[in-house]
């Protein structure tokens, strides 16, 4: 009888256990930042009299493993911490990655609701910035680059369906 049982509890499953065992490490990895130090949790009040009308409040975080086995908490959005307290910007920080390959840099930007020809991409040396503005849509995102003696002239980028994915060769 105990065996139906559990083999009952796994039919219902449905293919969530994966989504399960996802959830339990990133509980785990909180835990982990929380014991080295790292803040989890942060209430307070946002200042929602600097929203212009029609403006949203964004923000959120991704969590980022590399192969050395740092950990990358990077967050992105419009709400800003400043002395104050927590407020909400008119600019966004997309949500970006950055893959550092052999021969080149890419970094991959998340900014729906530009067009192309909205977009400014400005290199100098090691540090990226990128500003984007379409109406009420507004982003911004300096990159800090791992690699030295970039030259503009060696970037081009692609933008699709609201990602903007940047190479740089070195």
């Amino acid at each position: 009888m105990a065996d139906k049982k559990e083999k009952k509890g796994k039919d219902l499953d449905f293919g969530l256990g994966g989504l399960f065992n996802g959830i339990e490490k990133l509980v785990d990895l909180a835990g982990k930042l929380q014991e080295s130090g790292g803040e989890i949790k942060k209430e307070g009040n946002i200042d929602l009299s600097s929203m212009k009308k029609g403006m949203k409040g964004v923000y959120g975080f991704s969590v980022k493993s590399a192969t050395d086995g740092k950990t990358v908490v990077e967050p992105f959005g419009n709400i800003k911490k400043t002395p104050k307290g927590p407020k909400v910007e008119e600019v966004r920080e997309p949500m970006t990655d950055i893959f550092d390959e052999k021969t080149k840099i890419m970094v991959v930007v998340e900014m729906p609701g530009v067009k192309k020809e909205d977009i400014k991409i400005e290199l100098e040396k090691d540090i990226l910035e990128i500003t984007a503005e379409c109406g009420i849509k507004k982003y911004h995102k300096e990159v800090l680059l791992e690699a030295e003696s970039l030259k503009p002239e060696n970037m081009n980028y692609t933008y699709k369906n609201g990602i903007l994915e940047i190479n740089i060769k070195k």
